[in-house]
């Protein structure tokens, strides 16, 4: 009987406007996966992804791409089709998710607290305000906080976008107060995360460079808070099909008890980097990184 290591390979970087994060977290996950024993092979993914999948003949694949493409259903597809089982949600959730707009109507259908919104095109959100301010508006399917914009209740008018900004957008009434999020670890909702913003708001800078924000693990939040969290949590992860590890962000209006609880949006494939959101809610439970890696290639399949 053979006693070779499973051969894990990593997929990271792509061409989403997400690369350089994914380039991080793959190149992470990696080495936490050759600690924990495994023969791993880095695959910056390409167009031609079926032919270095073909190539790197891979036992399992750890899918470290973020952003469209990766974390959208494609890849998933492409590796359904070479029947290579994978980590993270399959083809449906990974589409659902990624479309915020559907995955709203997803949430709203089983009782998961969302904001309102709506898709506009570009010329129709900067020719006026498409709903009464304050509110957000953002790519529909993109992640990271990416091309965003918070247009405030004095705003003089509307949003100006960037020359890059999609041609369909999401209008997104604004949710005060303050940002937390729970991961879920296969049946398993973690802890609850508050993400103090060092910027202003949470975006990309936030999220990313050095000093940004600040995490409290676990948030100081009242117990039936972080309880309605942690249910929401796992309820948004089923509703939309997820598997593996999935990461849901909410906002608190900490003045209206439960009722200011709202679910933001799920990342179906979050940040992997022994200090992002996920993998630090996984050490306060006891769980190492190399360990959280491995348990995800334990838990790769393939849809069937």
């Amino acid at each position: 009987m053979s006693s070779r290591a499973p051969r894990v390979a990593v997929l990271l970087g792509g061409w989403s406007a997400e690369r350089e994060v994914s380039l991080v977290s793959g190149a992470e996950c990696a080495k936490a996966l050759r600690e924990a024993g495994f023969d791993v092979v880095e695959i910056d993914a390409g167009r031609n992804l079926a032919d270095q999948l073909r190539d790197a003949a891979p036992d399992v694949v750890f899918n470290a791409l973020h952003g469209r493409w990766g974390e959208d259903g494609c890849v998933q597809g492409i590796l359904e089709c070479l029947d290579i089982p994978y980590t993270h949600s399959g083809v449906l959730a990974s589409s659902l998710a990624m479309d915020k707009e559907k995955a709203k109507g997803v949430f709203a259908a089983a009782g998961i607290p969302v904001m309102p919104s709506i898709l506009a095109s570009r010329a129709d959100v900067e020719a006026a305000h498409p709903m009464q301010p304050p509110y957000v508006v953002k790519p529909y399917n993109e992640g990271s906080s990416v091309g965003i914009y918070i247009v405030d209740e004095n705003a003089n008018g509307p949003v100006k976008l960037d020359a890059n900004a999609p041609d369909t957008l999401m209008v997104e009434a604004f949710a005060p107060g303050r940002e937390m999020t729970v991961a879920v670890m296969g049946d398993q909702a973690l802890t609850v995360t508050d993400i103090v913003s060092n910027t202003g708001w949470y975006d990309y800078d936030a999220k990313y460079k050095d000093g940004g924000s600040t995490h409290v693990v676990p948030a100081d939040i009242p117990q039936d808070i972080a309880d309605a969290c942690l249910d929401l949590a796992k309820r948004c992860h089923d509703a939309l099909g997820c598997r593996g590890v999935s990461r849901t962000d909410f906002r608190w209006d900490d003045a209206k008890g439960l009722d200011g609880l709202i679910v933001l949006e799920v990342n179906t494939q979050p940040g992997m980097t022994p200090t992002s959101l996920a993998p630090e809610q996984a050490t306060h439970c006891g769980i190492s990184f190399p360990e959280l890696c491995k348990w995800m290639v334990e838990d790769a399949s393939c849809e069937r």
